[in-house]
């Protein structure tokens, strides 16, 4: 069956259009002719059976249904784009693995040790984009993710790489002449909440036998990188695995004002699609990511 897609050159054509709403920009900036892209909107206009442009005296302006196909080609051209110049790079060989991830844990954690596994596999390449929550590998251009919390994801496999070990922390500032704080003084602080982990001071809090009123109350970000800079503008106390803020703690920018660590019960988990599951590429990177993970684990105490 013939598929049901317009011509490249219509869609570049209206994508550019589009973004400038000037049939005229589109032109120069494909180096055609005016009427060559009015040609060429007209066509996809005929193709789809709707109008993409209201034609005005001032110019051309989208309609509804025009604004919303050109944000939906606009992302796929460009990962169109992506794609070419990743084979053009690699000349055809090797392999690209598109990997959500945690941000703060990417940046903090997996970044830092990724070269070990690109000296080892230079054919491979591996792009990261932020999503900090769940969502499903068919609707993405996603090969894998790496992700914190319930590893049931419907048609994946999850890979166990590592729990969270939260302590609380603050500016230096807050402890003042103090050596620390007692969980209680710490509950009279503003409790920094962190937005994917709702129950994070409740379950810390429970850990020491405590039970705070507002320990679901205080300002939220998303980011653990976020609740640090909170943290040390003098904001509030925040929980944060101090692996995620390592940097902060030497300098002594952060400070932690009362020793007492909670073992999360999520947990890490390397997320892939079980159709994707036997690609060489992506099995090389689980070998490789679950294996530093479970070193890491040892190191840190996290077994």
């Amino acid at each position: 069956m013939r598929r049901k897609i317009p011509s490249t050159a219509a869609l570049l054509a209206f994508e550019r259009a589009a973004r400038h709403e000037s049939f005229t920009r589109a032109a120069e900036e494909l180096a055609l002719t005016q009427s060559a892209v009015c040609r060429q909107i007209a066509a996809l206009e005929d193709f789809l059976g709707l109008r993409l442009f209201r034609r005005t005296k001032r110019g051309v302006t989208l309609t509804e249904a025009g604004l919303s196909y050109s944000r939906q080609i606009s992302a796929r051209l460009d990962a169109m784009e992506r794609d070419t110049l990743s084979v053009m790079a690699h000349h055809g060989r090797g392999a690209t693995i598109e990997l959500a991830v945690m941000p703060t844990f990417a940046t903090r954690w997996l970044l830092p040790r990724l070269g070990g596994f690109l000296a080892g596999h230079p054919d491979v390449t591996v792009n990261m984009t932020n999503r900090t929550r769940p969502f499903l590998f068919a609707d993405t251009e996603f090969d894998a993710a790496v992700y914190f919390g319930d590893a049931g994801w419907p048609g994946t496999e999850a890979h166990f790489l590592m729990r969270e070990n939260t302590v609380p922390v603050c500016s230096p500032r807050m402890l003042g002449d103090r050596a620390g704080l007692t969980a209680q003084e710490i509950a009279a602080l503003p409790l920094l909440q962190q937005t994917t982990r709702p129950y994070a001071w409740r379950q810390w809090f429970g850990s020491l036998d405590l039970h705070i009123a507002h320990d679901m109350t205080g300002t939220r970000y998303e980011l653990f990188s976020m609740l640090a800079q909170a943290a040390m503008q003098d904001m509030g106390v925040a929980l944060i695995p101090p692996f995620l803020i390592q940097e902060e703690l030497d300098s002594g920018r952060l400070v932690i004002p009362l020793r007492h660590t909670y073992l999360s019960d999520k947990a890490y988990y390397l997320i892939i699609p079980e159709r994707k599951a036997e690609t060489a590429s992506l099995a090389a990177f689980s070998e490789w990511l679950l294996g530093v993970a479970a070193e890491y684990r040892v190191v840190a105490g996290l077994e």
